[in-house]
């Protein structure tokens, strides 16, 4: 099967020239556009379909592409969020929002995934929860066939934008609120994914400060897994006096652990999800704005199928202690 990068070697160019030409941007040469369409004519590069799908003028359709979380039964605010918010935005700015999972594409190719998403008249792409182990979704990001925005990956692009909070101050800012407030000197602290650009943020927080204040350091991979942390906060959590979690799921994993071992832990997560509240004990947490987080994104998708240029976007977030009363509707 005929690839975007085969043409592009066929024609002597970029991977991003071919994808130009294909959209009609202005100011490339006559001389690289027939180079362009000559070897896409030649290699029969998706006769047509992808040059009309992404030369359309009517620039309106945009795929949301989720990465669920299958780790947890309970029903995962985050991800719904981010579907209300990019929805309801994209309704506003008059695009049409096709939602898909990750799952979806799981066996495909870059071609294969390139081809369904034209066939479906897609122009932009909403992408939440890529990781670096998403080599697939991350070349087709590189070739720039699409315009695209990615939540909480630090791509960018000249048709690629990101949209995302300081991961690493936000994890330092609420871990040292805690450690202050409750005089700790050693961290239990219980990350993320492996290979997860959240996790890879969140774990220089942490590491700067615990090098700040000359604290001892004990990191756990907790999977974004409530089970997981419960486990780890069992082995470790006698031996430290804070209990610091990468998302809100595994702080309440780690605390529930705590109540059943009737010891005493300060715990902090990260995220501000409603389940924090119901955890039994009040908690610092970081809160994201999800539903702004992709409707931010959406906007931008937007700017971006206007003509504009890839960029971060980096939002603000707010520290708050998570308790009972504060999830009551």
């Amino acid at each position: 099967m005929v690839s975007i990068k085969d043409v592009a070697k066929h024609a002597g160019v970029a991977i991003s020239t071919v994808s130009k030409v294909l959209n009609n941007y202005p100011n490339v040469s006559e001389d690289t556009k027939k180079k362009v369409n000559e070897a896409v004519k030649e290699l029969n590069f998706l006769p047509n379909s992808v040059a009309a799908a992404l030369s359309s003028k009517q620039a309106g359709r945009v795929a949301l592409l989720i990465n669920l979380n299958t780790r947890t039964q309970a029903i995962d605010e985050i991800d719904m969020r981010y579907i209300s918010g990019a929805i309801n935005k994209a309704a506003e700015l008059g695009l049409d929002v096709n939602t898909f999972f990750f799952s979806m594409f799981e066996d495909m190719t870059e071609d294969e995934i390139v081809r369904y998403l034209c066939s479906q008249r897609i122009h932009g792409i909403i992408i939440c929860g890529l990781s670096q182990n998403d080599t697939v979704l991350q070349n087709i990001l590189r070739s720039q066939v699409f315009k695209a925005v990615v939540v909480d990956a630090p791509i960018v692009n000249e048709s690629t934008s990101c949209v995302s909070i300081d991961q690493e101050k936000a994890q330092y800012d609420v871990a040292k609120k805690t450690v202050m407030d409750n005089k700790c000197k050693n961290i239990l602290y219980i990350a993320g994914k492996q290979n997860g650009y959240v996790t890879e943020e969140r774990l220089k927080g942490i590491r700067r400060l615990a090098q700040e204040l000359d604290m001892d350091l004990l990191i756990r991979e907790g999977e974004f897994s409530e089970k997981k942390a419960r486990e780890i906060t069992f082995q470790e959590a006698r031996k430290r006096d804070i209990v610091v979690c990468a998302s809100d799921l595994m702080a309440i994993g780690a605390m529930r652990a705590l109540m059943e071992m009737d010891i005493f832990r300060p715990v902090c997560g990260f995220d501000g999800i409603t389940l924090m509240g119901y955890a039994g004990k009040q908690m610092n947490t970081v809160r994201q704005d999800f539903k702004r987080i992709a409707s931010e994104a959406a906007k931008e998708l937007k700017r971006l199928l206007e003509g504009g240029d890839g960029q971060q976007i980096v939002l603000d977030y707010e520290l708050v202690r998570m308790k009972y009363t504060d999830v009551l509707a």
